[in-house]
Formats: structure tokens, sequence, C-alpha cells
């Protein structure tokens, strides 16, 4: 039956309604996942000095509850929506190659300053989000430092040949990025949220993936005291 649907699906409708319909049934059952991860959040809710890892996706992190719209999360909830936890329970946000996959700035704020509300004063937001500021110098030739071909080995499809092939893909993935991220902008939007003693930090073997190694900006933001 569901290959019949299918079937008909590519006869009478247009490639644009059919990615329509494709879109509307995944907000759908993202919605269900969300529902099911707000009910599981109670469980939380008389806990102090929580660790957070927003955007999980497969990569679990012991010690951390685990947040993304995925069977494998800890909690699956969707992340443009509030957080169902309460104020000043969390000690750490984490997140990593997840802030440019929503849009800038709305849900991007309002996620920021709905971390600052869950934590604790004194409290950390970790992050890191793709290196803008890395191929754009490299391409306007003002520093080089291999971007170009780590890119070709690593990150980009077979089709990115051209520098600005390359360019177009680190901005959108296809259409599962939605901004693009220096560190000037992200400080930005840190600070709108509240977030103070904004800095650079370097990678971490113990709380970064290797696979983000390198290309990775990397800051730590406090929630002042």
């Amino acid at each position: 039956m569901t290959h019949m649907i299918k079937k008909l699906a590519r006869r009478h409708l247009t490639a644009a309604v059919r990615n329509g319909l494709h879109g509307l049934i995944r907000e759908f059952q993202g919605m269900r996942m969300h529902r099911r991860g707000v009910r599981e959040a109670t469980r939380f809710h008389n806990k102090v000095d929580l660790k957070l890892h927003l955007g999980c996706g497969t990569n679990l992190k012991p010690g951390f509850i685990n947040i993304d719209l995925n069977d494998k999360a800890d909690l699956t909830l969707d992340l443009r929506e509030p957080l169902p936890l309460p104020d000043n329970s969390c000690v750490l946000v984490y997140s990593e190659h997840f802030l440019e996959h929503i849009e800038y700035p709305g849900t991007a704020l309002s996620l920021l300053r709905d971390c600052y509300r869950v934590m604790r004063p004194g409290g950390i937001f970790s992050g890191g989000v793709p290196d803008t500021e890395w191929p754009l110098l490299e391409y306007a030739g003002v520093r080089q430092q291999g971007y170009f071909k780590l890119a070709k080995q690593r990150w980009h499809p077979e089709w990115c040949v051209t520098e600005m092939e390359q360019i177009n893909f680190h901005f959108r993935q296809g259409e599962e990025h939605r901004f693009a991220y220096d560190f000037k902008t992200l400080c930005r939007i840190l600070g709108q949220a509240g977030f103070v003693d904004i800095r650079r930090r370097a990678f971490q073997p113990d709380l970064d993936s290797s696979k983000w190694k390198e290309g990775t900006l990397y800051v730590d933001a406090i929630k002042p005291s």
C-alpha cells in the first residue's frame, strides 16, 4: 500500500508538493516525539546540577541528558520549543554542531534564552559551530590554512569542485544549515541571551567529538552569579 501511494504521488504531484508533504509528515512525527519527551522530562523536575547535551544526534554523552528528536536520545524534544525543565536546574548546557541548524536570530535566540533560564548562576554554556571565518578568509586569500583541501577530503561531496561550490555547501549543507557563524556573531547572540565572559576555547577531547576537532569554533559562556 505504501509503495502504491508513493507511486501515485510521483505520478500526480509535483516534486515541490511531494517535498512539502514529506516535510509536514516529519513535523507531525516530531510533534508526537516532543510531546513524549515533555512527559518524560518530569522525572528531572526535582533534580539539580543537570548537564544537558542539545542536538545530540546519535552521540550520547555519559552523565548528560542527551536531547534530540530521535529515539536514541534520553529526551525526545523539539529544541525549537521551550525546554520543559525548571529554572536554575542545570550546571552545564552543551551543544556541538547544532545551532547552525536552527533559524537565526529568532529560534536561536529563544533557545539560548531558555538555556539561560534553566541554568543556575555561574553555570556554563559550552558550544561549537562550524567556523565560517576560516573558509571566507581563505577564499579571499587573506589566510591560507588548507580549508578547501581538508573540506574536500572530509566533509564535502564529490560535486563540490570549485571553491565557491564548497563555500555554498559549507553554508547550506543541502537544506540542513540555516545560519553560518563567526566568533563575533556567536558572541553577539549569546550576549543578547544574557551570558557574559564569552570566550573562544580550544578543542577538549574529554568533551568534544574528535570528528569536529578541525573546523569548529568552540566557545564557553557564563550565566552571571
